[in-house]
């Protein structure tokens, strides 16, 4: 399993981050709007999803606004995106499955790399090609109690749940050895994003950030 990324971006980063906002956003200006009101509670991790209009475009301008945040593109699922990303100045890339094609091309752009995995096999397939970590994916369909069983067998495979993670169990997810953790509706909801409400996404981001505190405690 590499550790290192971007360059020599060292996984230590999303280490340190231990949070990453899972951003899907309806347009650029209120992906924009929204990473700042992360940031503004706290939250430094952030993943902006291909499912967000001109994602190259927001991590570059995100870049620009938040240079202390760790900025990358999530939802990337061709090698065009994967380039295009890395050119916007993303730090990380992160696609929800593992494709050895895609993957490979994820991995060639020098960034840190994510690929997604919910089975053993998953999880052989995403270390044997070279990923920095593997994003459990759902994690909501095995929990916490999931990610710990799978410890077993990979214990020097970094793992980082997405989906299903929330304040109440974020101490659970990092009790059952996770690297780093993913939040997306839980943190980022679509409806606070559509409808601007701003300070709410400051005030979710402000209650991760004192669970994540909680858990590493």
């Amino acid at each position: 399993m590499n550790d290192t990324g971007a360059g020599g971006f060292p996984l230590a980063a999303l280490r340190q981050a231990g949070l990453v906002a899972v951003l899907r956003a309806p347009s650029a200006d209120s992906a924009l709007a929204a990473v700042d009101a992360l940031v503004a509670g706290g939250v430094t991790g952030i993943e902006i999803t291909y499912s967000t209009p001109d994602a190259p475009g927001v991590i570059a301008q995100v870049r620009s606004r938040h240079p202390e945040a760790l900025v990358g593109a999530g939802t990337v699922l061709s090698s065009d995106q994967a380039e295009a990303a890395a050119d916007a100045g993303a730090a990380f890339l992160v696609s929800p499955g593992t494709a050895p094609e895609l993957t490979e091309a994820m991995l060639d752009t020098g960034l840190l790399v994510l690929s997604g995995a919910m089975t053993p096999s998953e999880v052989m397939t995403a270390s044997a090609l070279g990923v920095h970590a593997v994003k459990l994916f759902p994690a909501s369909l095995g929990g916490p109690g999931f990610l710990r069983a799978l410890r077993g067998p990979f214990p020097d495979v970094p793992l980082v749940p997405t989906g299903g993670v929330s304040t109440d169990n974020l101490s659970d997810w990092f009790a059952a050895g996770a690297l780093a953790v993913g939040a997306g509706s839980e943190l980022c909801s679509s409806a606070d994003i559509a409808a601007g409400r701003w300070a709410a996404l400051t005030e979710r981001a402000q209650a991760f950030t004192a669970a994540l505190a909680k858990a590493r405690r």
